[in-house]
Order: C-alpha cells, then sequence, then structure tokens
C-alpha cells in the first residue's frame, strides 16, 4: 500500500507517535508493572529503518493485534507492506473459546446439582452468553480500530 508521506516524513511520525518497547512483554500479564508509564503515545512497539511491529499503547484494555510490517520508497513513493495479526494464538483462543467452556461447565454444574432454581440457571446462562458475544465483538473491533490508527496517522491510501 502506498503512504502520502515521504520517508522522512513516515520515519519522523512513527518517532513521535510510537513508544519503544517490546510488543510481546506488552501483551503479557507483566504490562500490569508498567501501569504507572503512562504516555500520550497512540502505539507501543519498536521498528527500524526498514520495518516496524506495533500494537496499541494501552495498559488497561490491551489489544492482542500486532500490525507488523516492512516500508520502503519505490520510484520516490512510499510503499508500505504490512498487516494486522494476532500476536499470540493462545490469547485469541482463550478470548473466544472460554466462555463456550465456561456455558457447559456450568451447566454441568447445574445438571447435577438438583437444587438449583431456574432462575440463577438462566441469569449465569445469559451472562455468560453475553460474555460470550462481547469479547468476540470487543477484539474484531479493536483490531479495526488498530489498522484504522495506523492507516490515518501515516496516511496510507488502500
Amino acid at each position: 500500500m502506498e503512504s502520502k508521506l515521504s520517508i522522512n516524513e513516515f520515519t519522523e511520525r512513527i518517532k513521535n507517535n510510537t513508544k519503544i518497547g517490546s510488543v510481546n512483554l506488552r501483551l503479557s500479564p507483566l504490562a500490569v508493572f508498567s501501569i504507572f508509564d503512562l504516555t500520550s503515545k497512540p502505539f507501543y512497539g519498536t521498528f527500524d529503518n526498514a520495518a516496524f511491529k506495533l500494537t496499541t499503547n494501552s495498559i488497561l484494555s490491551p489489544t492482542f493485534y500486532v500490525a507488523k510490517g516492512k516500508y520502503e520508497t519505490i520510484n520516490g513513493k512510499l510503499n508500505i507492506n504490512y498487516k494486522v495479526e494476532p500476536s499470540s494464538k493462545l490469547q485469541l483462543i482463550w478470548i473466544k473459546y472460554f466462555p463456550i467452556g465456561s456455558l457447559v461447565l456450568m451447566n454441568f454444574l447445574f445438571l447435577f446439582d438438583k437444587k438449583t432454581e431456574i432462575e440463577l440457571y438462566i441469569i449465569s446462562n445469559l451472562s455468560i452468553l453475553f460474555i460470550l458475544f462481547y469479547s468476540r465483538w470487543n477484539t474484531k473491533l479493536k483490531m479495526k480500530k488498530l489498522e484504522r490508527k495506523f492507516n490515518e496517522i501515516f496516511e496510507i491510501v488502500i
């Protein structure tokens, strides 16, 4: 994809909008220790003269997606080849399928406990179903938000 920026403008914007650090560390449970290291920069990650690996700079609500790519000048235009992909397949599997496993486990527990009232059964199942749909929707929304913010800041023409 092409950007409206020159290579110098792109590197300047990536420097101004990125807090330097390991993407894998930011997306791990150890990111809690950096809760007081706040910054207003929208991206967190690493970059050099030809490649980048960025994620959103959020501690409380991180995305599990990473924008990885390379950039170079071809015929006087900045060409950026990138893709937004999950940082870890395990995290996405956990977010998508843990509520399903919880729903099945909760129903087995209610099935074996004869004293369970129907109201408790309905409330717990509806709560887990809400979490199931919300987690999938929120994960997709965060991926789209990362890509939209990346395209907006670096003026990428699609």
